[in-house]
C-alpha cells in the first residue's frame, strides 16, 4: 500500500496522493528506497506484462528497467530538497541524505541514458526521457504545494506510471507496436481505478475515526473509473476480444465490491496490508488476462 495507507492506520494524517514523499522522522531514517508499494506495483506490472508479450529478451531491456526504477525513486529525495529550499526555514537532517541519493540516482540514470541512446532509437528515448523529467518536476511541485489529491493529477499519475510498458517494447523492438499502446491504455484504466478506490477507503477510515461525513470526491472518481472499465469491457466484447473484456469485467467487479464494503464500518477496520495484498492480487489477475487477450496480436511483431 502507499505511504498514505500506513499513515491512516497509525492515526496520522493521510498522505495526499499515490505519488507522495516519505520524509524520515529521525536522523536514523535516511533511506529513500521507494516505499509506496501500490505505486511501485503500477510501475513494474506493466513492464512485466510487456516483457512477457515481447517473447524475447535483449540486454537493453535490463538497462531500461533500471532506468525506470531509478527515475521513479528520484522523486522522493527531490521533494525533500525542494521543501528544504522553499518551505523549511531550518535545515532538516534528511536533507543531506536526500542530496546524496539524488546524486547517485542521477549518475545511474545518466549511465542508463547513454546506453539506451547508443542502442537507439534516439529520438524515441529522448521524448520518453523528457516526458519523464517533466512529470517528475510537476510531481515535485505538486507535492511541495500539497495539491496531490487533484483528480487530474491522480489520473495523470496512473498514465505515467503504466507507461513503462512502452519503455519495455522500445528497449527490445526499437519501436512501439500497436498492441503495446493498447496494453498501456488498459493498464492505465486499471491503475486509475485502483488509485481512487484506495483513496476512497482512506477517506472512509479517517471519517469513521473522526465521526465525520466521508468526503465524496475520491468515491465519485472511483465510481467513474469503474464505469469506464465497464464501458471498455462492453466495447471489447463487441470487438470480439473476450479475454480483454473479461479482464476489464474482473477489475470492475473487484473495485465495485471494494467500494461497497467501504460502507461497512467493520470492513474499514481490516488491516491495510491485507487490503493492499488483495489489490495486488486483483492487478496480477487483470494483467494475466490482458496478456492472454493480447498474445495473438504479438505473434507477428
Amino acid at each position: 500500500m502507499p505511504c498514505a495507507a500506513r499513515a491512516a492506520a497509525q492515526g496520522k494524517p493521510a498522505a495526499e496522493s499515490v505519488i507522495t514523499v516519505r520524509t524520515p522522522a529521525s536522523r536514523s531514517e535516511n533511506s529513500f528506497f521507494p516505499r509506496e508499494h501500490g505505486a511501485t506495483a503500477m510501475l513494474l506490472l506493466p513492464f512485466l506484462c510487456a516483457a512477457i508479450l515481447l517473447r524475447q529478451v535483449r540486454p537493453t531491456e535490463a538497462v531500461a528497467l533500471v532506468a525506470v526504477v531509478f527515475a521513479f525513486a528520484l522523486k522522493d529525495p527531490l521533494i525533500v530538497l525542494a521543501r528544504q529550499r522553499w518551505i523549511w526555514k531550518q535545515p532538516h537532517p534528511e536533507t543531506k541524505a536526500a542530496r546524496r541519493w539524488v546524486t547517485v540516482e542521477l549518475l545511474v540514470l545518466a549511465a542508463c541514458g547513454v546506453l539506451l541512446l547508443w542502442s537507439g532509437p534516439r529520438l524515441a528515448y529522448l521524448l520518453l526521457g523528457l516526458g519523464a523529467a517533466a512529470f517528475t518536476v510537476l510531481a515535485v511541485a505538486i507535492n511541495v504545494h500539497n495539491r496531490q489529491r487533484a483528480e487530474w493529477f491522480q489520473s495523470a499519475s496512473a498514465a505515467v506510471l503504466t507507461a513503462t510498458s512502452l519503455v519495455a517494447c522500445l528497449s527490445v523492438l526499437g519501436t512501439i507496436p500497436r498492441w503495446c499502446w493498447l496494453l498501456w491504455l488498459l493498464n492505465a484504466l486499471q491503475a486509475a481505478a485502483n488509485i481512487f478506490v484506495v483513496h476512497s477507503r482512506l477517506d472512509a477510515r479517517i471519517a469513521l475515526r473522526k465521526n465525520e461525513a466521508v468526503p465524496a470526491a475520491n468515491r465519485r472518481a472511483a465510481m467513474a473509473s469503474v464505469a469506464a472499465l465497464l464501458l471498455a469491457a462492453a466495447l471489447f466484447a463487441m470487438w470480439q476480444r473476450p479475454w480483454i473484456a473479461a479482464a476489464l469485467l474482473v477489475a470492475a467487479a473487484g473495485y465495485a465490491f471494494e467500494l461497497r464494503r467501504q460502507k461497512d464500518p467493520a470492513s474499514l477496520q481490516m488491516p491495510l496490508t491485507r487490503v493492499g495484498m488483495q489489490s495486488l492480487a486483483l492487478a496480477i489477475l487483470y494483467g494475466s488476462l490482458v496478456i492472454v487477450g493480447l498474445w495473438p496480436s504479438t505473434g507477428t511483431q
